[in-house]
């Protein structure tokens, strides 16, 4: 089967890596330009480029796929592009930018999208995080027919896994390599005519609202398991911080506890090498990573030999 493939992160190399192990011929791959990272802010090529051009293959980097939006000529060379890869398929993972129909209609099966919940929850462009800090106990990888709606389509393949105590990045790892299997899987009966598409349920939509670096401020003022959550949500992006002592400090693991009650929230209880314990609603948060401005992540036992913390400071509250 001749593909085209359309993706830009890590989680999208891993899907692409594993259609070339399969044995697939990718005629062509899709990704984002590539964009200023690192001290340096030098330009930096996405995951899925680097490894497209280890392979050989070609790459496209339009800025916009609309024939009738800003930059029409990036639009009709991916067109070009696209036509002339006679694709049976296309397989989208975490590309960034909206399919057109155009796009949709141009390979002989249409576009096959990896997303990584277990569709219609979680909808949009951030399932990992929203999972988690939800507090959802599973989730999972939908292979999905792409329509023109946002994540909308029919239904090929879905399997769940349990979350745990992951936090983004762990669970990011083991959806990625979730949706490399299934993707393939999906491929395999498409050729053999056998795969079934399943319209989504109406009942159960939510959305994976994109995660902004303003969320990353804890609200002392929530319980404990929130806060734990949401530390665990934002690990590695944005990562969770509070204030204290003039800094913003990095919250990177934390445990949740009860009592606690009538402390005001933020204030720290105690200051321990097995953690930093911080009042929040009726509840307690124990800090065990965490990270000054410029330092390295570390356990709360090496935090603490540089940072002097003692019962009641407050760590700062969104407002304050």
């Amino acid at each position: 089967m001749r593909l085209v493939f359309a993706g830009t992160p890590e989680f999208a190399r891993v899907a692409l890596q594993a259609l070339k192990e399969a044995g697939f011929d990718i005629a062509l791959v899709l990704t984002q330009p590539d964009r200023p990272a690192g001290r340096g802010m030098k330009l930096q090529a996405s995951p899925v480029k680097a490894y497209a051009l280890e392979q050989g293959w070609p790459v496209a980097q339009p800025r916009s796929l609309r024939l009738d939006g800003k930059y029409t000529e990036d639009a009709a060379s991916a067109k070009a592009a696209l036509e002339a890869a006679n694709a049976d398929a296309m397989v989208v993972a975490a590309y960034g930018l909206i399919l057109p129909q155009w796009v949709l209609d141009t390979p002989r099966l249409g576009c096959i999208n990896i997303h990584a919940s277990l569709l219609p929850r979680w909808r949009g462009a951030a399932p990992i995080h929203r999972a988690i800090e939800a507090g959802d106990a599973v989730t999972g990888v939908t292979i999905m027919q792409m329509d023109a709606g946002l994540d909308t389509g029919d239904m090929l393949l879905a399997e769940s896994l349990d979350i745990g105590d992951d936090n983004t990045a762990r669970l990011h790892d083991r959806l990625a390599a979730l949706g490399g299997r299934l993707v393939v899987q999906a491929l395999r009966q498409a050729e053999a005519g056998t795969l079934v598409r399943t319209p989504q349920p109406a009942e159960g939509v939510t959305y994976a609202h994109k995660v902004e670096k303003a969320e990353a401020r804890i609200d002392w003022a929530q319980p404990a398991e929130a806060i734990v959550r949401r530390i665990r949500a934002f690990d590695p992006f944005p990562g969770a911080s509070s204030d204290l002592d003039g800094e913003t400090v990095k919250l990177w693991a934390a445990d949740a506890a009860p009592s606690a009650p009538g402390a005001v929230p933020g204030t720290i209880l105690a200051a321990t090498p097995t953690g930093i314990a911080v009042a929040a609603i009726n509840s307690v948060v124990t800090l065990s990573e965490l990270q000054r401005p410029g330092g390295k992540r570390l356990a709360a036992a090496d935090f603490l030999r540089g940072f002097d913390i003692k019962p009641g400071q407050v760590f700062g509250l969104p407002d304050a």
